[in-house]
């Protein structure tokens, strides 16, 4: 924050969550995590004056996941321009593996057919000065318009698969 704060022009902030010490592969079996993270890496930077991010996103489910990455990087991105004294730029979202899984293919295949609505526009409250400052209630969409919502079963694929973690995505299902 502080380098985005003082470098007009700065282009080297990154963010990794990235931790090989909890990756299911490399840690102790009681500390992994059940899977990588998928949206593991953002770059913001500045120029003239707008801070732009840059997520990479090395798995992206793009009928279930995506919709909600996007919009939650979108309004971090406006969120730190606002607490660096930026004007918000681009978000721009690159990816490693994109796939809808078999058990979404109904759901996206009607996605298609709508016809996207207006874009609503994020209105932050100006007492957000610190990322710490910020709350739900301080963030307002102005103009926001949905269609009715696709239900979809998350997929559970990868990381560690084990009885327990058979167990929890049985449980989970049936509770669905």
């Amino acid at each position: 924050m502080d380098d985005l704060r003082k470098d007009p022009d700065a282009h080297n902030a990154i963010v990794n969550s990235w931790n090989p010490e909890y990756l299911y592969e490399m840690a102790l079996p009681q500390q992994a995590s059940r899977f990588p993270i998928c949206h593991n890496m953002y770059q913001a930077n500045v120029k003239n004056g707008k801070l732009s991010l840059q997520l990479y996103q090395r798995s992206a489910d793009i009928f279930l996941g995506v919709p909600f990455n996007i919009a939650s990087y979108a309004l971090l991105t406006a969120i730190l321009a606002q607490v660096t004294g930026n004007q918000p730029g681009q978000f721009v979202h690159t990816f490693g593996d994109v796939h809808i899984y078999e058990n979404h293919k109904a759901q996206a295949k009607e996605q298609l057919t709508r016809k996207p609505l207006p874009w609503p526009t994020i209105k932050l409250d100006p007492s957000i000065k610190e990322l710490s400052d910020f709350t739900p209630a301080k963030v307002e969409l102005i103009g926001y318009q949905a269609h009715p919502p696709i239900k979809a079963e998350m997929a559970v694929v990868g990381g560690i698969v084990d009885d327990s973690w058979k167990k929890y995505a049985k449980n989970k299902k049936n509770h669905n």
